[in-house]
């Protein structure tokens, strides 16, 4: 996660909505919301960033998780066989997040105990990953797993701990999640969880989706809805171009 300059107009609403929200803190510690619930991919989506504010009726430690959605991830091996690299062996984990992004107000290693972490899976490393049933044993599964961490941080779709949510005063808080271009379309569930002297005392829920929209959306849909059909006219489409190319080549 990461705060960015935003215009003065979403500060003021973040503000105006904390306010309205202080009411609620007669029946709960913490309340959160999002600047939109919504993030919309058309053409020409470079990613975006999601405002996520709210108020707590005493200051303490937060922390925000955004996960989801959960699919089976698989991470295979290579060993370089008679000069070739080949894949030797593969490990497939069931219900990973596709992304996972946290902030907080602090290192969260200062407040957090490992088993708090461990129960609510607050940093990538608490993330469980629990192998697929048709997976089959594995010597060393812990490499895979840090194999898999690796290649989710280096497409910016798992981020470490962010220090960068920001108390405003009397309990108003604000921070800023990061949705890269690739990001999945699916629900995400976002989780703030507040602790006093390192004791979680409170944690909200909210949800957030990712959707296409336009032309992006109909060929998602028409993809997933019609897999055949799709990849029928996937190639019909690739051999017309490259007859069409090499038509263009020849009269020159």
């Amino acid at each position: 996660m990461r705060i960015t300059k935003r215009p003065l107009f979403w500060c003021l609403i973040a503000v105006s909505a904390c306010l309205a929200a202080i009411p609620l803190l007669r029946a709960q510690d913490l309340v959160i919301d999002l600047s939109d619930p919504i993030v919309a991919i058309t053409a020409g989506f470079s990613g975006t960033d999601v405002l996520l504010f709210g108020a707590t009726r005493d200051e303490g430690d937060l922390v925000v998780v955004v996960r989801g959605p959960q699919q089976e991830h698989v991470v295979r091996y290579k060993e370089q066989i008679a000069g070739v690299w080949v894949n030797t062996d593969e490990v497939a984990f069931a219900g990973i997040p596709v992304f996972y992004a946290l902030a907080a107000n602090r290192p969260i290693s200062e407040f957090v105990d490992g088993v708090d972490a461990g129960i609510h899976q607050i940093g990538v490393h608490e993330i469980i990953f629990t192998p697929a049933e048709h997976q089959k044993p594995v010597d060393d599964i812990t490499a895979y797993k840090e194999a898999l961490i690796r290649i989710k941080q280096a497409k910016g779709l798992y981020s470490g701990d962010a220090v960068d949510l920001v108390y405003l005063g009397n309990g108003l808080f604000r921070t800023s999640v990061h949705f890269p271009a690739n990001v999945t379309v699916g629900t995400y569930g976002i989780d703030v969880y507040l602790f006093q002297d390192g004791q979680l005392v409170e944690n909200q829920t909210s949800l957030l989706n990712v959707r296409k929209f336009g032309l992006e959306a109909e060929i998602y849909n028409f993809a997933h809805r019609n897999s055949a059909a799709y990849g029928i006219l996937a190639v019909i489409i690739a051999v017309t171009a490259g007859w069409l190319a090499n038509a263009a080549f020849k009269k020159r």
